[in-house]
């Protein structure tokens, strides 16, 4: 899953051997020269030193160094404190190696099982995104190794999953607590391994997949909450309704009680007298039958 990005590629291996080896049939045939021919002791000298540096020159290699990774030098075994930024860097073949570390934001995909509150095992997808500080690239190449993911960011991420998803229900993974649950894996992995030199940046639950008749049972739960909820809803408008029914009627009864109170034996006689007026003012015939309070209209 790593990759050293930075070191130089096969072509580039096969270039560098070719030049060694160019140098190396130079300096033999300096040798040669130097023993064969009867020169100068000034000149012997010349023949000499030019056979060192030939020499000298074989046993270099270089190494580009990318943007977004770091260089850590290993001579003899040892590991050199401060790392290399990138560019171009010399090194000898024989004594020195030199390891590019990514230092930019790298991703792992995760496929886990994790367990739930109830004693469930919700399938999940997951991303890690981390990246790695400069300062302390050294330390982890020398303490841990270049295979840091598997020995120590991984484990760390299952046990933290596993330690944070068991406080949760299985449901609370599908719906809007996983967010939450997100957030409490990355503090607990950072407590672990953020002093070693790794900042986790996120984690990412991509996909979810409850166990078989959960979903079922999740639909169901909803299904009777948005029926309850429905329910409640007609409730609240038959109260309504019926509230509204009795203010109308209260009001219709204040308006009779008041109309009542208001009709007097005068206003009775008062509106009778008006009532034959108008009629008398019919061209048709009529007949009224009455006491002078009451009267009764027939028509013949």
């Amino acid at each position: 899953m790593l990759n050293q990005v930075g070191k130089v590629n096969s072509s580039q291996k096969y270039l560098i051997q070719i030049i060694n080896m160019f140098y190396v049939f130079i300096s033999i045939d300096i040798l040669m020269l130097m023993y064969f021919c009867k020169k100068t002791k000034a000149m012997k000298t010349i023949l000499r030193n030019a056979c060192i540096i030939l020499l000298a020159a074989s046993t270099l290699s270089c190494v580009t160094i990318r943007q977004g990774n770091v260089g850590v030098k290993r001579t003899l075994g040892k590991i050199d404190p401060d790392f290399m930024e990138p560019g171009a860097r010399l090194y000898n073949i024989f004594a020195t190696k030199i390891i590019t570390v990514p230092v930019r934001t790298e991703n792992i995909e995760v496929t886990l099982e994790l367990p739930s509150k109830e004693g469930l095992n919700v399938k999940a997808d997951i991303s890690i995104l981390y990246h790695i500080e400069k300062s302390k690239a050294t330390e982890i190449v020398g303490e841990i190794g270049m295979d840091y993911e598997s020995t120590i960011i991984l484990p760390v991420f299952r046990a933290s999953a596993a330690d944070v998803t068991a406080k949760y229900m299985a449901k609370d993974m599908h719906t809007g607590n996983r967010f939450e649950i997100e957030t409490a894996i990355k503090e607990q992995m950072m407590k672990i391994i953020g002093s070693r030199g790794f900042e986790i940046e996120a984690v990412l639950m991509k996909s979810i997949q409850l166990p078989q008749g959960l979903y079922k049972a999740i639909e169901e739960k909803l299904e009777a909450e948005q029926d309850a909820q429905r329910m409640e809803f007609i409730l609240l408008k038959e109260k309504q309704e019926a509230l509204r029914r009795t203010i109308e009627a209260e009001g219709i009864r204040d308006a009779n009680q008041i109309i009542s109170e208001g009709l007097t034996p005068q206003i009775i006689q008062y509106q009778t007298i008006e009532a034959y007026r108008e009629l008398s003012k019919s061209p048709n015939a009529k007949l009224i039958i009455g006491n002078g309070q009451q009267p009764i209209l027939l028509e013949p």
